[in-house]
C-alpha cells in the first residue's frame, strides 16, 4: 500500500502491459452520491493517468450493472462506457481500459506474453454469476489461450470481518478451477483503510471510486 497509485509485481513483470490502481485522493471531499463523485474524480484520474505516462491513449471503461458480461474492445472507436457490460477483454495496443471501484474486486486477467489482457468488476454479485471463469474462457474462445497461460490478481476490495461474504478467495477458488496456476491477491480490505481507500459499504454509499487500468503498450 503506498498513497494514491499502486502497481503489483506480479503484473509489472509482464511485457508491453502497464497495470495501476488509484486510491483514494486524499485533498478531494466526496461524500456525496456517486454521480456527482464520478464527476469530481473524472478530471483527478485524468491527471493521475497523464502522470503515469498513459494520457495519450484512448480510455475505455465498462457500465458495470453488477452482473457477469464481458465487452471484448477490438479497436479504439469502442463507446465508453460499454453498455451493460462488467468486464472488458483487449488484444489492441495503444489503448487503457478501466473499471470503477469502491469495495468490489478489480480483477486482472492477462496473458504472461503481454498480448492479451481484460479487467474484471467482480464483488458479491458477479463473482456468484462466475464473471472471472467466464473471463478465462474468453481468452480460450478469442485466442487460443490455455488458463495455465494466464496471470490473475486480484486487487484491494471488502472482506471479512468487514463484509459478510469472503468473495475475494471465490474469486480465486474459481480461478483455480479453471486452471489458473498463477493467481496473486495481497488480501487487502478496503474497509479496513479508509485512509488510502473509498469504501461503499463503510461510507454508506456517499464515496468516491477507485479506478483500476490496464494499458495493452505500443509495440
Amino acid at each position: 500500500m503506498n498513497g494514491v497509485v499502486e502497481t503489483f509485481p506480479a503484473l509489472d513483470a509482464i511485457p508491453g502491459i502497464r497495470a495501476r490502481f488509484f486510491g483514494r485522493i486524499p485533498d478531494l471531499a466526496l461524500r456525496q452520491e456517486r454521480s456527482k463523485a464520478m464527476a469530481l474524480l473524472a478530471p483527478r484520474h485524468k491527471q493521475l493517468l497523464v502522470q503515469e505516462g498513459l494520457g495519450d491513449y484512448p480510455f475505455v471503461t465498462a457500465e458495470q450493472v453488477h452482473g457477469n458480461q464481458i465487452a471484448v474492445v477490438d479497436d479504439t472507436k469502442s463507446l465508453s462506457p460499454i453498455r451493460g457490460a462488467d468486464g472488458l477483454l483487449t488484444h489492441h495496443r495503444g489503448m487503457t481500459i478501466g473499471i470503477y471501484v469502491a469495495d468490489c474486486a478489480p480483477v486482472w486477467v492477462v496473458t504472461r506474453d503481454g498480448v492479451a489482457g481484460a479487467l474484471l468488476h467482480s464483488g458479491k454479485k458477479g463473482t456468484e454469476l462466475s464473471i472471472i471463469t467466464r473471463g478465462i474462457s474468453l481468452f480460450g474462445h478469442l485466442r487460443g489461450y490455455h488458463p495455465k497461460d494466464l496471470i490473475v490478481v486480484i486487487g484491494p476490495c471488502i472482506r471479512p470481518p468487514c463484509y459478510e461474504v469472503d468473495f475475494a478467495d471465490e474469486i480465486r477458488i474459481q480461478a483455480e478451477r479453471a486452471g489458473v496456476l498463477s493467481i496473486h491477491d495481497d488480501r487487502i480490505c478496503t474497509a479496513c483503510h479508509p485512509d488510502l481507500y473509498y469504501s461503499y459499504r463503510k461510507e454508506q454509499g456517499l464515496t468516491g471510486r477507485m479506478l483500476a487500468t490496464l494499458t495493452l503498450l505500443p509495440r
